[in-house]
C-alpha cells in the first residue's frame, strides 16, 4: 500500500484544501471526530499521538485535535505526546483524555475522582468563550471519564463545570488553546457539531471548502499515481463500497480495470444473479464470474470461530483472486472497498486503540500477500461513500443498498457453517427484508438482516413437540456505523416477519428480536 491511502498526497496534504490533524491517544471514536470534522467540509487526517513535531509542521495543520484515551495522564505508562507539542503555535482542542494530557504537561494538575462520569450529563456554562458561543447556559453531554481536573495551568479559565468536576471545559485564548471533558464526537451530546464548529471556523479560522466532488478528483488522480501501468483486480460484492470503488477504478483506470465477483457460497438470497446483471447491464462495467462456492464452504466446514471464519475467507478470497490474475495478463494489484470503520475495529493503525474484530479484507488477509493492495475509501465513512457514489453517478438502487459483510452469512451464522444452514438463514433473511421493504422502512433503517444462532429451542407445531433453530433479526439506525440504536420497528411488522419465517422456513421454531445498541454490542453478531 503506498501512502496515498484514501485522498492524501504524498506530502499528507490535500492540494488546495485547509487540514485538521487528529492525534490519537487511543480512543474507539477518534474516528467519529474525523468524520464531523468532514461533515463541516473541513479535511481532517487522524496521526499518531507520538507523530514527530517536524512531521505535523511539514503537513501545515490549520489546528489539531487531541482525541480522548483509555489511560490516566499520571499513570507511570501513559501515552504523552512531545511536549513541544504545544509550541506549534495553532490552535489546539484536546478532548477527555487529550484535555487531560494538555493541562498535565503545561502545568497543570490532574488526579482520580471519587465519583466517575459516564453517560449522559448536564453542565453548566461559565463562559462561553470560542467553543460554547451561541449555546445556552446548560448543555447535555456524553461523559466518559474518572479523572478529573483539580488545577489549570497558568493562562487558562474554567468555561463549564458540573458538580463533579468543577472543570470540564477550559480555555485559553492568548495561546488559542481549548479542553473539554465530554465527547462532542458522538451524537448524546446535544451540541457537539456546535462546538466542533465553533473550533473549527471560531479558532481555527477554516474556509470550508472541502467536499466530496474534491474527493473525488483527488483519488482518482491518487489511484493513477499509484497505479502508473498494469491492471487491477477490483474485489466486487455487490454492496455500496465496492461498487463506488469499482466506479471511481473505471474512472480513473478505464479497461486496466477488471471487476471480479466471486460467488463464495455465504451470499444473501438471489445475490449472485442480481449483482452480475445490475453491474454489467445496468452500470456497463466489466465485470467477472467466479462461482467458488463449494470451495469456500469446503474450507469452512467444521469451523466454529469467527476469527478463523474470517481469515480461511480472506485467503481463499486472495487465492481465488491470484487464479482470475493468471487470465489477464499484468495483474498487480487488488482493489477493495475497505472503511473507516474496518480499519479502526480491525487493527490500532493510529494509536494505541483496541483491536475489536478482524474483518477478512483488512486483519484477515495474508501476511505474504501477492497483490499490492488499492483502497481508496480507506478513510471514508459510510455515509461518505454515499456521496462519492451520487457524485459518481450511481443510482440510488446502489447507493442506497443496506452494509453487507465480507465474510457474507458465514459471520451471520453462529457457529459451523453447513449448506443446509446457508439455505436456511438466505429464506429468513430474504423475509424480512422482503417485509421490510413492503413496509417502506427499507430504506429508513440504515442496516438489517437475520442471523441463526447456535442454539435450538423447544416450540409446538400442530400437535408437535419440536426442536430447532433460533432466527435473530436486528436492524440498527446509524449515521456512521461507529455507533447504532436498535430500530423501533413496529410490532405488527415484527409479529408478521417471525410468523412467515416460522412458518416458510423448515427447521425454525423461534424468532427474536436484537434491541442491543452499538455499543456495548456490535452491529453483526460475530
Amino acid at each position: 500500500m503506498s501512502d496515498k491511502q484514501g485522498l492524501a498526497s504524498p506530502t499528507g496534504r490535500v492540494d488546495g484544501h485547509q487540514t485538521i490533524l487528529v492525534l490519537d491517544f487511543g480512543s474507539q471514536y477518534t474516528q467519529l471526530i474525523a468524520r464531523r470534522v468532514r461533515e463541516n467540509r473541513v479535511y481532517c487526517e487522524i496521526l499518531a499521538y507520538d507523530t514527530p513535531i517536524a512531521e505535523i509542521r511539514r503537513r501545515s495543520p490549520i489546528g489539531l485535535i487531541l482525541s480522548g484515551g483509555p489511560q490516566s495522564v499520571y499513570a507511570p505508562a501513559a501515552v504523552r505526546p512531545d511536549p513541544d507539542l504545544f509550541e506549534v503555535e495553532v490552535p489546539i482542542l484536546g478532548i477527555c483524555y487529550g484535555m487531560q494530557v494538555m493541562v498535565h504537561l503545561l502545568g497543570g494538575e490532574v488526579e482520580g475522582s471519587d465519583t466517575r462520569e459516564y453517560g449522559r450529563a448536564e453542565v453548566d456554562v461559565i463562559d462561553r468563550g470560542v467553543l460554547f458561543e451561541g449555546l445556552g447556559e446548560r448543555e447535555t453531554v456524553w461523559m466518559s471519564h474518572g479523572d478529573r481536573i483539580r488545577e489549570l495551568p497558568e493562562g487558562f479559565q474554567v468555561c463549564a463545570s458540573t458538580p463533579n468536576a468543577p472543570t470540564v471545559a477550559c480555555e485559553n485564548s492568548d495561546r488559542r488553546m481549548f479542553g473539554i471533558q465530554f465527547h462532542p464526537e458522538v451524537s448524546h451530546t446535544v451540541s457537539g457539531g456546535e462546538i466542533l464548529r465553533n473550533f473549527l471556523y471560531g479558532a481555527c479560522g477554516a474556509r470550508g471548502d472541502w467536499g466530496m466532488a474534491s474527493y473525488l478528483q483527488e483519488a482518482v488522480k491518487s489511484i493513477r499515481a499509484q497505479v502508473a501501468d498494469g491492471t487491477v483486480l477490483c474485489a466486487l460484492s455487490g454492496g455500496v463500497d465496492s461498487s463506488v470503488v469499482a466506479m471511481l477504478l473505471h474512472r480513473a483506470l478505464g479497461e486496466r480495470m477488471v471487476a471480479v465477483f466471486v460467488d463464495n457460497g455465504v451470499l444473501r438470497k438471489d445475490e449472485a444473479q442480481q449483482v452480475l446483471h445490475s453491474l454489467r447491464d445496468g452500470l456497463g462495467l466489466p465485470v467477472v464470474g467466479v462461482e467458488a462456492g463449494e470451495r469456500f464452504l469446503a474450507e469452512l466446514q467444521g469451523v466454529e470461530d469467527p476469527e478463523e471464519k474470517r481469515r480461511i475467507i480472506g485467503r481463499v478470497f486472495i487465492e481465488v483472486f491470484e487464479d482470475e490474475a493468471l487470465e489477464h495478463g499484468d495483474v498487480r494489484y487488488l482493489a477493495q472497498g475497505t472503511l473507516y470503520p474496518d480499519v479502526i475495529e480491525s487493527v490500532s493503525v493510529k494509536g494505541p486503540s483496541a483491536v475489536i474484530k478482524t474483518h477478512h479484507n483488512v486483519g484477515g488477509l495474508p501476511e505474504r500477500l501477492g497483490f499490492e493492495l488499492v483502497e481508496p475509501l480507506r478513510l471514508l465513512f459510510k455515509d461518505e461513500v454515499r456521496q462519492l457514489g451520487r457524485e459518481l453517478g450511481l443510482p440510488e438502487e446502489f447507493v442506497g443498498r443496506h452494509p453487507f459483510p465480507g465474510p457474507g452469512l458465514a459471520v451471520r451464522i453462529l457457529g459451523e457453517v453447513t449448506p443446509d444452514r446457508v439455505h436456511l438463514l438466505q429464506e429468513a433473511d430474504a423475509i424480512f427484508l422482503h417485509e421490510l421493504r413492503e413496509a417502506g422502512l427499507y430504506d429508513k433503517v440504515s442496516q438489517a438482516f437475520a442471523a441463526l444462532l447456535p442454539v435450538k429451542s423447544v416450540g409446538v407445531m400442530g400437535d408437535f413437540r419440536t426442536y430447532e433453530n433460533v432466527v435473530a433479526i436486528r436492524s440498527v439506525d446509524t449515521q456512521d456505523f461507529m455507533t447504532a440504536d436498535w430500530s423501533p420497528l413496529p410490532h405488527e411488522l415484527l409479529g408478521r416477519v417471525a410468523s412467515r419465517i416460522v412458518n416458510e422456513v423448515s427447521g425454525v421454531n423461534r424468532v427474536v428480536y436484537d434491541i442491543t445498541s452499538k455499543p456495548p454490542g456490535t452491529i453483526e453478531w460475530e
